[in-house]
């Protein structure tokens, strides 16, 4: 039986700070903005949402704050991970303790692990909260990679209900969707493939382009889960240049730009991030103005 998490388009949200603090105000701003264009399921706490950078009491409060907001709307996915199995844990524990739909458990990076370390590791998380979790790798930050074989015996876990796949190999993507046909669900961890994935059997994505646009995201998602993927592909490409563009710095830099230019918040980020350089401001404004949204 397909375990899942959620079907559709998921946002990585961002966390907008205002004078060194969480801004309360914009992150309502942005929710609200989630749920009234349809977005599926909303994942705080992500790596665009900047938690490296966050005090424990600053996670904690846009936790419950969040929750609060959303107030079932949406399902809610809180980010729980980290390099430390045992801090994971209990950080996944306080997640599910305060309402967390699911969790997004990203691999072990820095101290990196064995592939079967990597089991080990999310046998464990799953082992003590016992709800639903879904795998991230992202081999590009985190210097591990889950194999697809490997996902396949994360997908005997039966608390781990999905992979955000965000390695950009084409090829582990189709060995991996093959995989874990009928099993867990892939997610699309990387816009500019989010067709590609849905093509290949995905059932969604995790989506740093809904920040901005959550409707236009949706959309070719919802195409492809309707099998029109005519269509699907008719918008997927006309979000081609502001999908590349969001990455044109590290992420969250140009997304919060953005963001900023669309009156959803402010722009703020924290160190070691720094402030989008000028020549990329118009670069990616240029891309909505494109698109067809004056910014």
């Amino acid at each position: 039986m397909l375990k899942y998490v959620f079907k559709g388009s998921c946002v990585a949200l961002i966390t907008p700070f205002k004078d060194n603090q969480v801004d309360f105000d914009a992150l309502k701003t942005l929710i609200e903005y989630q749920i009234e264009n349809g977005t599926d399921a909303i994942l705080v706490l992500g790596t665009t949402g900047e938690p490296a950078t966050m005090t424990v009491e600053e996670k904690h409060s846009v936790i419950d704050f969040a929750r609060e907001t959303i107030a079932g709307r949406a399902k809610f996915i809180i980010g729980t991970g980290g390099n430390n199995t045992q801090k994971v844990i209990e950080d996944s524990l306080y997640a599910k303790e305060h309402g967390a739909d699911a969790l997004l458990v990203v691999t072990p990076y820095y101290n990196k692990c064995t592939q079967n370390g990597l089991v080990k590791h999310y046998q464990m998380v799953a082992d003590a909260v016992k709800m639903p979790i879904i795998a991230y790798n992202v081999p590009g930050r985190t210097g591990v990679n889950i194999t697809p074989e490997t996902a396949e015996k994360l997908a005997e876990i039966p608390e781990i209900c999905g992979i955000k796949e965000a390695s950009g190999n084409i090829s582990q993507i189709i060995t991996l969707c093959k995989v874990l046909k009928n099993k867990m669900a892939v997610y699309s961890g990387d816009d500019s493939l989010n067709y590609t994935f849905m093509t290949l059997g995905g059932l969604g994505c995790i989506s740093v382009t809904a920040n901005a646009l959550p409707k236009q995201v949706k959309e070719v998602v919802d195409d492809c889960l309707n099998g029109n993927f005519g269509d699907a592909l008719d918008k997927h490409e006309k979000l081609l240049e502001i999908n590349k563009n969001l990455f044109i710095e590290v992420n969250p830099i140009p997304v919060k730009f953005a963001c900023s230019a669309l009156k959803l918040c402010g722009g703020k980020i924290r160190m070691p991030l720094t402030e989008i350089e000028d020549k990329n401001k118009e670069v990616v404004l240029n891309s909505f103005r494109n698109y067809g949204i004056e910014i």
